[in-house]
């Protein structure tokens, strides 16, 4: 294939200097790409992923650098490269737009966009390079689009400025302020305990996501929760905690956490490592370990902290972003081991040991899905908790990753984010509370240094990105909100290790003082995620669900009343509970969806800070008769009032859920689609002793324009059989309930829990 260097050589994102040999002629986004796209009178093709991304590997591979499919896009568009993780602001934009155009993200992103307002007028991930699953050829898609903006240019302009109301109104809500309190909390505690897999831990089937947000969530209420509702909660807590140590997403030869499980047992991970993951979850095992005593949660924190400080931190300071989930275009191939390869690294008896403790001798569990001709092979997975055989389990994984060190390793992406540097640093932070180890304070202490000395302006202040040399990208909300937090538990981690604190809070002082400047309407209260009056933007977006990570939002709540609780200041909880009462209506919507929220709403509570105040003069409303009269898309009936269970005999039950006509409810088993969608489940809550099953049915599958993966759906009437058994004591009043999401072809509702009217009565 001929060399090409394009604009993107110039570059420091690691993700645009992959494509920069690509034939395409791509530029980075800004003034230039906008000011050419006009120029010419040609749309603009804007694809957004990140270097670590699989799938953005393989539509490079497939695509961008097939000089047939460049010539299309060279001639028809101007290209643009972005990597959402240095401007996560246009990321959320068009990703937004994408999930009302097609009921679904991803990455890649690949956004078609009308060049005078930079609205969409459609949009799409991954796209492949011929005809399959219902989905056209990307060079289908470009001309098709590329004809469209020729010939009916007045339709574009409309559908991009019908697609950019729809980001807008999401992005921008103005709802009225709505009287929260703890009855928000008590739901997303009930909800949370709903939704959970008993069986295999987590909230959802598959893909499995680590959430670390919900528990830590659950962790924050636990205390103040009654004696069954604290029980409940640490059941949850402790089987999720338990099957992550225990399965594939946990590298257990070199710590630390993979994305996430495409299964739903934990086996076989999304096998690229995110620094945010690994920060969030070394706080969350960390904060566990010390609530439960647990000691392979102390293991689980402080071999993620060894893994970063060992492999993602910068000779420079901070650390890196991210490793790749591929090596030489095969997924997971660094992780992977056959009995063979582990016999050759061990003694006999201790090659038998690991044999058996990780499931080798069971046969194989991995199938790499984009090579199905090469052997299978073994992600490893513990067979039953380290416990008592940790000392050998590490010794052995150390051997191990002796040898794996040998391998070729995953790309890294290293360029240190200032957000995500921050949630290192807190479970860096929580870690050294935890086992009173300095090096971990060091670390933190190191990484919190960096972000003051490289990556503050005198004129811009806080930066976004850094690598080699180079800090650029005024930082947004996400950034500010971290640090702060992350500064504001390495402050904690000082005082508890008997080191000066001062500094760090100031520094943390600071940072939340520029971002209530910044980022804070003073007319509302709002939070925002960028400043007013950014160019390159066509609407200034508050993003307030929680994700991967929690939302920017939310963060920041969290984090000025971790400042207000070190040093108490009246200025700093008002500012919280005004940006509260404005969040108000999103937090009643979802308590769920926007849990991290639901935290610093606890959190105000507990503290007793006038957040009813806040709320009256926000022109707070009741919204509690409006919801109950709303119009419901699901309606759920029995054939039964009451249904008796023995410890002999269980009980069947028939149950028919209805949606309405424009509806569809996400299936039990959503499919590999399903990412952060919330399944049909049915489940027994407010007691103990009895337990449900059913029968759910397989669902539809349902394609999505430019989505790989199919979600499983409902429609119309679903007919399940229920099971109830007796499986122990009774306690408390056991009640059915079915836990559903409803979507819309253009929108997903918040997932609903709706109590069956069904008397069980226990023999």
């Amino acid at each position: 294939m001929p060399e090409h260097t394009n604009r993107l050589i110039h570059s420091t994102s690691p993700y645009l200097l992959q494509h920069a040999h690509n034939p395409v002629d791509w530029y980075a986004w800004g003034d230039e790409a906008f000011a050419a796209a006009r120029q010419r009178g040609v749309p603009i093709f804007l694809s957004i992923g990140y270097s670590t991304c699989y799938w953005c590997h393989v539509m490079e591979r497939e695509s961008f650098e097939s000089e047939a499919t460049a010539a299309v896009m060279n001639e028809r568009f101007v290209c643009i490269k972005l990597d959402r993780e240095e401007r996560p602001d246009v990321d959320d934009v068009y990703m937004t737009a994408t999930q009302a155009m097609t009921g679904r993200g991803g990455w890649p992103m690949s956004v078609f966009l009308e060049p005078e307002s930079l609205k969409p007028y459609y949009c799409g991930t991954y796209f492949p390079p011929t005809p399959r699953h219902g989905m056209p050829s990307f060079e289908q898609v470009l001309i098709g689009m590329s004809d469209a903006w020729a010939e009916r240019s007045d339709d574009v302009v409309s559908q991009a400025n019908r697609l950019g109301e729809a980001v807008t109104e999401q992005l921008v809500s103005r709802d009225q302020p709505v009287m929260i309190g703890a009855e928000q909390v008590q739901q997303a505690v009930g909800t949370l305990l709903k939704i959970a897999d008993m069986q295999h831990g987590g909230f959802a089937s598959a893909p499995k996501f680590p959430q670390p947000a919900y528990i830590d969530f659950l962790l924050e209420v636990r205390d103040a929760s009654d004696e069954p509702t604290r029980q409940a909660i640490d059941r949850v807590v402790t089987l999720t905690l338990d099957q992550m140590i225990m399965g594939g997403i946990h590298d257990h030869v070199g710590g630390g956490f993979h994305r996430y499980s495409v299964d739903a047992f934990w086996t076989v991970p999304h096998f690229e490592k995110m620094l945010y993951d690994n920060g969030q979850l070394a706080a969350t095992y960390a904060r566990a370990a010390r609530i439960y005593d647990n000691a392979d949660y102390r293991r689980a924190a402080t071999r993620t902290c060894d893994y970063i400080i060992r492999e993602m931190t910068s000779p420079d300071g901070g650390f890196f972003s991210a490793q790749d989930a591929e090596v030489d275009s095969r997924e997971g191939l660094n992780y992977l081991w056959t009995p063979d390869e582990v016999r050759a690294v061990l003694s006999a008896a201790d090659a038998d040991f690991a044999i058996e403790r990780f499931g080798l001798d069971a046969g194989t569990n991995f199938q790499d899905p984009h090579h199905p001709d090469e052997p299978p092979s073994n992600v490893l997975r513990l067979s039953a908790m380290p416990g008592v055989d940790a000392d050998r389990i590490d010794r052995i994984c150390a051997e191990l990753l002796r040898r794996r060190d040998t391998r070729k390793r995953p790309g890294l992406d290293d360029k240190v984010i200032a957000a995500w540097n921050g949630i290192m640093i807190r479970g860096l932070a929580e870690t050294a509370v935890l086992t009173q180890e300095i090096q971990y304070l060091d670390a933190a202490e190191r990484a919190a240094a960096f972000l003051r000395e490289a990556m503050i302006d005198n004129r811009r202040g806080l930066l976004r990105s850094w690598r080699d040399g180079k800090a650029h990208t005024p930082a947004f909300l996400d950034d500010h909100a971290n640090v702060v937090v992350g500064l504001a538990s390495l402050a904690r981690a000082q005082a508890a290790l008997g080191r000066d604190q001062t500094a760090v809070i100031e520094f943390a002082d600071e940072l939340a003082k520029q971002a209530a400047a910044r980022f804070v309407d003073p007319e509302t209260g709002s939070l925002f995620d960028v400043p007013e009056g950014q160019s390159d933007l066509f609407v200034r977006g508050r993003s307030t669900y929680d994700g991967a990570m929690p939302s920017a939002v939310a963060t920041m709540l969290n984090a000025w009343l971790d400042l207000a609780e070190l040093r108490p200041n009246q200025d700093r909880e008002q500012t919280a509970v005004r940006s509260l009462a404005a969040l108000s209506s999103a937090i009643f919507d979802s308590p769920i969806a926007t849990v991290h929220s639901t935290r610093a709403l606890f959190r105000a509570l507990r503290r007793e800070l006038p957040l009813l105040e806040a709320l009256e003069s926000a022109g707070a409303v009741s919204r509690a008769v409006e919801e109950r009269e709303r119009p419901q898309p699901v309606e759920i009936y029995t054939d039964a009032e009451r249904v008796s269970v023995s410890r002999e005999t269980p009980a069947e039950l028939a149950v028919m859920v209805r949606v309405l006509k424009g509806h569809h409810i996400i299936a039990a088993d959503p499919g590999d689609g399903g990412e952060g969608l919330i399944p049909l489940r049915v489940a027994v809550v407010g007691g103990t002793g009895v337990q449900v099953y059913a029968d759910y049915p397989e669902g539809k599958a349902k394609e999505l324009p430019g989505i790989a993966s199919t979600v499983r759906i409902y429609e119309g009437d679903i007919e399940l059989t229920l099971a109830l058994e007796r499986t122990g004591d009774i306690g408390g009043r056991p009640l059915l309930v079915l836990t559903f999401q409803a979507c819309t072809e253009t929108e997903c509702l918040p997932p609903q829990t709706l109590e069956l009217d069904i008397a069980i009565d226990l023999d």
